[in-house]
């Protein structure tokens, strides 16, 4: 097959990247290139694919919707002029914003859904010949009445991280920094237990990112509660590894966990709100605990030494390794090619 995979326009895709749906569709279309398929990728400036990159100009400054504007026509231009001259058997989404350039073209289409679903535009339920799959169970649950979506759970290279020889005891919070995954929340708990707190990740150039960290997690870092900035794969599974824990208050109905399964993988219990699809990835006694409150995740903390590491990797094997992830992709593409 000929398979079209489509980005989301303002941020690169990579092994280093820090958004879940571009590590999802770098992982996909490296199965689609291993499996002997032939994978056009449609993505900003700086990604790094394993098939072949039709690259999107990249936008520096604010990230205003004027900007998304101009990165979603270049989007659309591109995604026509391939269709134009290539042969393409599925076009496959992965934005938030895939319905401004959806094609016209009766080739068949797939967006996979990696946020929660009140999240996109209304526009994607009246939109044709388009299929629609959700990233886990809790997440198709919320579709809207009579609306049936296919289910792939996402996975992770489990490969790529390793259970350290031994723990250096500091908390960790790792993902973008925005105020719906609460690391204030993670770092308030550090200060009320008095225990190192690290926290990883990016602050986009959306204004209300930067006005979150500047107002709420700054005035909260320390010499003990430290911010260490956006992080490749090398650097987030040595901190991973290493970790104590890692905490996910998050305070939005998540729809997977890429970041959990990956401390999972690498040996470290996950401490997480009870909150979307959470419960599907961690074990509650078993590979970390689900909690209800910031109170009852100051109390797993204290808890944390209960998890085995090795039960832990052991389950991240068995759940989330990748090629499950891209075999059933593949089956939902001959489907969808198929009309079946």
């Amino acid at each position: 097959m000929n398979i079209l995979s489509v980005a989301y326009p303002l941020f690169p895709v990579g092994p280093d990247s820090s958004g879940g749906a571009e590590q999802i569709l770098y992982l996909v279309e490296r199965g689609l290139v291993t499996a002997g398929h032939r994978s056009l990728v449609i993505a900003a400036e700086g990604s790094s694919v394993s098939g072949e990159l039709m690259a999107t100009p990249t936008f520096s400054g604010e990230m205003t919707e004027e900007v998304r504007g101009w990165a979603q026509t270049a989007h659309r231009q591109r995604i026509e002029a391939t269709l134009s001259t290539e042969q393409i058997d599925i076009v496959h989404f992965h934005g938030l914003d895939f319905h401004a350039y959806l094609p016209g073209a009766h080739v068949p289409q797939l967006a996979t859904l990696h946020l929660p679903l009140n999240w996109y535009s209304q526009a994607i339920y009246s939109a044709t010949n388009l299929t629609m799959n959700c990233v886990s169970a809790s997440q198709a649950a919320s579709a809207p009445p009579g609306l049936q979506l296919p289910v792939v759970r996402n996975g992770i290279d489990v490969d790529r991280f390793q259970i350290a020889t031994a723990k250096n005891g500091y908390l960790l919070w790792l993902g973008r920094i925005c105020p719906e995954k609460g690391v204030h929340t993670a770092l308030r708990l550090a200060h009320r237990l008095d225990l190192p707190l690290i926290v990883a990740g990016p602050v986009h150039s959306f204004r209300d990112h930067r006005n979150y960290f500047s107002e709420c997690v700054e005035p909260l870092l320390d010499s003990k509660r430290r911010y260490v900035g956006p992080v490749g794969l090398t650097q987030k599974s040595e901190l991973l590894s290493q970790a104590a824990c890692l905490l996910i208050p998050s305070l939005v109905a998540e729809t997977s966990s890429l970041v959990a399964m990956e401390a999972l993988a690498s040996g470290t219990p996950v401490i997480a709100f009870h909150s979307g699809a959470l419960p599907e990835v961690v074990e509650h006694g078993v590979t970390g605990f689900i909690v209800e409150s910031e109170d009852e995740m100051a109390e797993a903390v204290k808890r944390m030494g209960d998890i085995s590491p090795a039960v832990c990797r052991t389950y991240a094997r068995g759940r989330f390794d990748w090629r499950r992830m891209t075999a059933e992709y593949l089956n939902l593409y001959a489907s969808l090619q198929s009309g079946s």
